[in-house]
């Protein structure tokens, strides 16, 4: 019960800040101006998230939603400050303003438009199961009585508790913060298989070398796209026609070729 009350508490706190911020009594929406008037443009992300967003082996944080982020702040004339947060407290650092928007393979679903205005979509995306190359398991079914990891707050622990008895099936779901621990816990046999972004574990896969396979079934369709406090239309809409601009002229095309190698992006399509 005193758990029910601190989420419900937390709650009422967080959303009326998602809803006020870049607003006047007026109603005037100054969320755009707010950015060019500090000259930043902060982005929050995961930044063990390759190839979205990621540390290199100098320490910078680099990726495709990085630098897709630094070509529309480079065009509304403002600096890109890629800021690392706590994935699972995510909507609290935008709710009080640490940050300007999610911005990192961040995927829509009805519970986050509920309290976020989200960007147009620009990568399409699933949800998948890894598993280690030998594991006996071919379908979710194998997978019953076994133990999955996945990334606290993100979206595949919504997926695996929106697939129809998928969670019941299984023994046990073990969060981890991030991914990456996620599989190496996989690695060394500790979870049975972990649940992630499609995009994700394929770069992971060919990245690493290691003895992973994907399996062929998924467990739900999804799309990435930038979420911002859910009044902040002003800044939501800049920020969509310099992407749309950018599919137009050929960058996001590029950017996408320099991750994935091949532009698998949405916008405009």
């Amino acid at each position: 019960m005193k758990k029910l009350a601190i989420s419900l508490l937390v709650a009422v706190l967080i959303v009326p800040s998602l809803l006020a911020s870049g607003q006047k009594e007026s109603g005037e929406d100054l969320s755009l101006q707010k950015i060019l008037d500090k000259g930043t443009f902060v982005l929050g992300l995961d930044d063990s998230f390759p190839p979205m967003g990621f540390r290199d082996e100098n320490g910078e944080i680099v990726g495709f939603d990085i630098d897709t982020a630094r070509e529309v702040a480079s065009r509304l004339g403002v600096e890109l400050v890629p800021q690392p947060i706590d994935w699972n407290a995510k909507e609290q650092e935008l709710a009080t303003g640490n940050i300007d928007c999610i911005w990192n393979g961040f995927t829509v679903t009805p519970e986050r438009e509920k309290v976020m205005s989200f960007s147009e979509p620009y990568v399409k995306n699933a949800q998948v199961v890894v598993v280690r190359s030998n594991s006996p398991v071919q379908t979710l079914a194998d997978l019953k009585d076994g133990s999955v990891g996945v990334q606290a707050g993100s979206s595949a622990q919504i997926a695996i508790d929106d697939t129809e008895g998928f969670r019941e099936s299984l023994k046990e779901v073990v969060e981890f913060k991030e991914n990456l621990t996620a599989l190496m816990d996989l690695e060394i046999g500790g979870v049975d298989a972990v649940v992630m972004d499609l995009l994700v574990a394929n770069d992971n896969i060919n990245r690493s070398g290691k003895d992973f396979r994907i399996l062929d079934e998924t467990l739900t369709e999804e799309e990435y796209a930038i979420g911002f406090r859910k009044n902040d239309l002003a800044l939501r809409d800049a920020v969509n026609a310099e992407l749309e601009a950018m599919a137009a002229d050929g960058t996001l095309a590029k950017i996408a070729v320099k991750w994935f190698g091949a532009d698998i992006t949405t916008v405009g399509k």
